[in-house]
């Protein structure tokens, strides 16, 4: 990472995971978090859904899983209450009624002054980087999707979003009949290259680069996918400075390779998952039973969901100078709250922090309420 001196000038960026809220009012869910997103120069905000009044189901959709993911435009107001600079609309959600709602929400977004990034009427269009720029300091944001579906990937002048697609193949332990296989993922090699030349152009457009990855294994705490680090560092190794990743809804462990920070999920940001079903969404069925759920909450996620990151990355002309963690807690009418350094919250969510990342070459510092990710645990 870059040194920062007092006197240099920077850009600050403060990023949050899935915005999906469900329920009017949802402007209000940004109540408690503002004062610290308005600290940033630019916030980024993962769209999990569309707003839009028009499309159908498409070939894909073979169940009510997504029948929410599209919400009359009067829900996306969330993100001018949050005052989101640049949304990523690469989920695996965009898609779930058509083109049309997918292009309505990017024309929403851009007549409200919201940079998109990850989708777009054009292969070009969804993997061109979104540049913000302050102090002289200019930060190429990239964003990716990994759980997609055939079909829903932008290519050429078909649109779409941005896709980094993997495949995966079974293990099956033959002397222990009835255990479950081992599961293997690997990068579909073409979309990996094409990640890695768009890294590259945005390296030499601005002076960072930060990918957005909407990726993994959602619910099942800890486990990190075969294709997620692969991925990582090849985005590194081509010029990324920061991943952030987003869709698994909990905390996921932090990697440092090469002194880069690879954040492998964030958890959830503004959202209330899906209430309007009458039950929370049954989760990893070896994981999330219904003893989990607060049935008076708005927020209907199970306990280890509770916990979120917001990343906040501060860059200087010479690349990132600092990524810091602040660690958030997700209330019972869906609020993300800043948590005090030397409080019981904060302890489980450092501690939390360390388990899920214990896999992985990192260093935590506490540093007033954030934590810092110390740049020089190299992998």
């Amino acid at each position: 990472m870059a040194d920062m001196t007092a006197t240099e000038e920077t850009l600050t960026l403060i990023a949050g995971g899935d915005i999906a809220p469900v329920v009017q009012p949802v402007d209000r869910l940004a109540d408690k978090i503002l004062p610290i997103l308005l600290e940033a120069d630019f916030r980024f905000g993962q769209c999990e859904r569309t707003y839009s009044t028009r499309g159908s189901y498409t070939r894909w959709q073979t169940e009510s899983r997504g029948s929410h993911s599209r919400l009359d435009p009067e829900f996306a107001t969330i993100f001018k209450a949050a005052h989101i600079d640049v949304a990523s609309v690469a989920s695996n959600h965009s898609m779930d009624f058509g083109t049309e709602p997918l292009l309505d929400t990017i024309d929403l977004f851009d007549s409200w002054g919201i940079k998109v990034v990850g989708g777009g009427r054009t292969e070009e269009e969804a993997r061109r980087p979104v540049i913000v720029e302050t102090n002289g300091v200019k930060v190429a944001i990239l964003s990716y999707c990994s759980v997609v579906r055939d079909g829903q990937q932008a290519v050429g002048s078909t649109p779409g979003i941005a896709t980094l697609r993997a495949r995966t193949w079974y293990e099956v332990e033959s002397s222990q009949p009835g255990t479950p296989p081992a599961v293997h993922t690997a990068p579909i090699m073409e979309d990996l290259h094409a990640m890695e030349a768009d890294v590259r152009r945005a390296r030499e457009a601005a002076d960072a680069v930060v990918v957005s990855m909407h990726w993994g294994l959602h619910f099942v705490p800890k486990t990190i996918c075969d294709y997620q680090p692969v991925m990582a560092h090849a985005a590194i190794d081509a010029g990324a400075d920061v991943i952030v990743g987003h869709h698994p809804h909990l905390i996921k462990g932090v990697e440092v390779y090469r002194g880069k920070a690879i954040l492998y999920s964030i958890g959830n940001f503004l959202t209330t998952g899906n209430l309007l079903e009458g039950r929370p969404r049954a989760m990893w069925n070896l994981h999330w039973w219904d003893p989990y759920w607060d049935k008076g909450s708005l927020y209907a996620f199970p306990k280890d969901c509770k916990h979120a990151l917001l990343p906040k990355m501060t860059f200087t002309r010479d690349g990132v100078a600092r990524v810091a963690l602040i660690p958030v807690y997700i209330n019972r009418l869906a609020q993300p709250e800043p948590l005090a350094h030397g409080t019981a919250l904060f302890d489980e969510a450092l501690e939390y922090l360390e388990w899920t990342s214990e896999p992985f070459p990192h260093e935590f510092v506490v540093e007033g309420d954030e934590i810092v990710v110390r740049p020089d645990q190299a992998s």
